[in-house]
């Protein structure tokens, strides 16, 4: 049977770009898991921190379409799903062909060694988008590879670095976005715009980033919180670009503990923070475009509002786009892009 290589990995990218934004400070990685006739057997992704890498979630899903073992529902840590695998595997993974976004990790950390299980479970074919260039976790491939496993490189390749870039970035020293919501007739203004789903997604974001910026007008405006209580999360610290420093301290903002609330006419305090996130308008795009890595735009299928961009002349490459029940999500980055900051 001729396996599409492109096509499974491709499926592994786009569950991981469901994820962009929520991995910090790991990498968002995706993985698809296909049986020996073809089939698709399970498409996972790393989800957050300290849980499961994508390869453990794609074999524990793989494990329970192939034995209808329904425990394995029940194994929900990192280590004990490597357990459970590697004691009841019965060998079910011989023929099955694993693509990962990324070299699985050599090392045990908060969660035990991809590339150590993939070898212990019998698995003969690994594909593999990006190499792992971090010290601690890279040698992955060695450890399959002595232990037999075909193993091919570089599939997809320029499409799993451009997945890893924040993660280069706020590894070497921060990867900054931008983000906003628009109507289909590309209005940003008069009241709430994208869906419930979108707006927890976003929380979700808030409550992995280190810094949130703003600008002073929109707060005046809009008074907003701009914590992550739609996922009970920590709200990060906020920069307020303003040139004035009066602002009215009930507006919500303001009054959230253990946050610090800078009100600055410049981007200085970047040095202190690996990952950033910007929200905003017209305004915060100009002063914004050349330190911007990425751009994030929910488009909700609706129409009205007053204020748009208007007047800005840009391209945008299109890394990825993702569709909830509602909006439409895309991960961008500026045309003929700039190169890192």
């Amino acid at each position: 049977m001729v396996i599409d290589n492109d096509f499974y990995m491709k499926l592994a990218l786009d569950e991981a770009w469901k994820y962009q934004g929520l991995t910090y400070p790991n990498p968002a990685v995706g993985c698809t898991i296909v049986g020996g006739e073809g089939e698709i057997l399970a498409v996972e992704a790393h989800k957050c921190a300290g849980e499961s890498h994508a390869e453990v979630e794609a074999l524990k899903s793989a494990y329970l379409k192939l034995t209808n073992d329904e425990k394995i529902l029940d194994v929900n840590s990192s280590s004990d799903i490597h357990t459970y695998l590697l004691t009841n595997h019965n060998n079910c993974f011989n023929d099955i062909s694993l693509f990962t976004t990324l070299e699985p990790c050599s090392h045990i950390g908060k969660t035990p060694s991809c590339a150590t299980l993939i070898a212990d479970l019998g698995i003969k074919k690994i594909f593999v988008g990006s190499l792992d260039l971090n010290k601690e976790a890279s040698g992955g491939n060695e450890i399959l590879k002595k232990a037999n496993v075909h193993v091919e490189i570089n599939v997809l390749a320029n499409k799993c670095e451009e997945l890893l870039t924040p993660f280069k970035m706020w590894s070497e020293k921060r990867f900054v976005f931008f983000k906003w919501a628009q109507r289909l007739n590309g209005t940003l203004d008069n009241g709430v715009i994208s869906s419930k789903k979108s707006r927890t997604l976003v929380h979700a974001m808030r409550d992995v980033c280190d810094l949130l910026v703003i600008g002073g007008s929109t707060v005046r405006t809009d008074r907003p919180t701009l914590d992550a209580r739609l996922v009970c999360g920590r709200a990060p610290d906020v920069l307020i670009l303003s040139k004035t420093k009066e602002f009215d301290q009930s507006i919500g903002l303001f009054g959230i503990k253990n946050r610090k609330v800078m009100i600055m006419d410049n981007f200085s305090i970047f040095d202190n923070y690996k990952n950033i996130m910007i929200e905003g308008g017209e305004n915060m795009f100009e002063l914004t475009k050349e330190i911007v890595e990425h751009y994030l735009c929910f488009v909700s299928p609706s129409i009205g509002g007053k204020k748009s961009f208007i007047g800005l002349n840009y391209k945008f490459d299109i890394l990825n786009i993702l569709q909830d029940e509602q909006d439409i999500i895309m991960w961008m980055k500026q045309e003929n892009d700039r190169g890192s900051n």
